[in-house]
Order: C-alpha cells, then structure tokens, then sequence
C-alpha cells in the first residue's frame, strides 16, 4: 500500500484549522500530522514532522504565510516542503506574493471540501494548482506593479520556441491551447516546458509565470 499524503494544517482560526483537518483525515489517502495557529509554529512543525504538503493561511499572527512559506519553500530552501496557499477574494494580492515566495498553488477558504482535497492531492503529486484563467486574472491584475528585474529576456539561455511557450503560459493558456497555437503536439509542450523550467531553475509552472511577469517578458 503506497503511504498516506502527510499534511500539515496552519491557520489561526480554529474553525477553519479543525474544520480542514476533519475532512482531510476522513480520507484514506491523507493523514494530518499537525495544526498550528501561526507562520512561526507552521515552519518549526514543518522542518520537525517533514510533511507532504502544508495547508497555510496568509494573515496569521507572529509571521504572516507569506514569510512562512519563504522559510519553507523559497529560494535557497535545500529541502523545500510544497506549500498549497488558503485564503479569501480580498486578499489576492498576498497570494500572488505568496507564490512568489515559492509557494504551489492556492485555493479560496470558502472552496468546497472536494476542491480542497483535490488541491492537496494535486500540489502533493508536484503540480502547480493555479488554472489557466485564474493564472492571468492573478498574476496579470498586478503585473503594472511588477519591477522587472535586473536580468533581460535576452540573458536567458531560452530558446526561441521556449520563451514562446513561456509567454503563452503566462497568457494562462493550458498545455493543449498552447499546442493548437504553435501547431505542435501536446507532448512537445510537455517537453518545452519541461526544458524551460529546468533551464531557468524553476519549480512549476506558477513560478514559470511569476519569472515571465518579474522579467518584462510579458505585458
């Protein structure tokens, strides 16, 4: 038998914390190994117990989710923990700097319990949980906000097919409306993708998307 998905569950509401718990643990496939009420507990639990996933609300009390899942997931991090981001519709803009801290994915707190056990199961398996449409409504709602970095489209070793796929992930387009635009197969996107994420040390494709906005390569 293949062992249960190990999640952490950190949020400063009791309601929601017991409530995300409960339905997790009722699922063979899932087992919560801990719940905490704040960003410092969520990252000394987290290097402790080492779980598969952790669940993680933004606005928390002694450090926020944003910077607890810096600690956990961020640049430099040698053993990252996937981190799925809670929240709600105003708070938006702190998802988009949560996963620019390097965090998977993100669902709203009021989603249905299936979403949220889907959204668990996909970040657990390495997927990034951010739709095509989401993605460019996101992302591109604070995009005129974005520095662009210091480094050029130029000084990435993409090729020119790759810095296309890029863009067009950016747009928030999926693996098969990408291959309808380019005229190539599914499984050639997969493979461009794959490529330009090594090339560019990114994990999924929610970084992918943040790098593109971060390096003027979109508008």
């Amino acid at each position: 038998m293949t062992a249960p998905t190990r999640v952490l569950v950190c949020d400063d509401q009791v309601l929601i914390r017991t409530g995300f718990a409960t339905i997790i643990d009722a699922q063979p496939d899932l087992k919560v190994v801990g719940e905490c009420g704040d960003g410092r507990a969520a990252v000394d639990l987290a290097r402790r117990l080492r779980p598969d996933i952790v669940v993680m609300d933004v606005r928390m009390p002694v450090l926020d989710g944003i910077e607890a899942t810096r600690l956990l997931a961020g640049a430099g991090v040698e053993e990252p923990v996937k981190v799925l981001v809670v929240t709600t519709f105003n708070l938006d803009e702190y998802v988009y700097e949560a996963l620019r801290a390097g965090a998977s994915g993100f669902l709203l707190k009021d989603a249905p319990a299936a979403q949220l056990l889907t959204g668990i199961r996909t970040v657990a398996s390495g997927a990034a949980l951010l739709a095509p449409e989401v993605t460019r409504q996101l992302v591109g709602r604070y995009a005129a906000r974005i520095r662009p970095t210091e480094s050029a489209a130029g000084d990435t070793e993409l090729t020119r097919r790759e810095l296309e796929v890029l863009r067009l992930i950016a747009d928030g387009q999926s693996n098969g409306e990408i291959a309808a635009t380019l005229v190539i197969s599914q499984e050639t996107v997969k493979t461009y993708v794959s490529r330009l994420l090594a090339k560019l040390g990114l994990r999924d494709r929610v970084q992918a998307v943040v790098y593109a906005y971060r390096n003027g390569l979109v508008t």
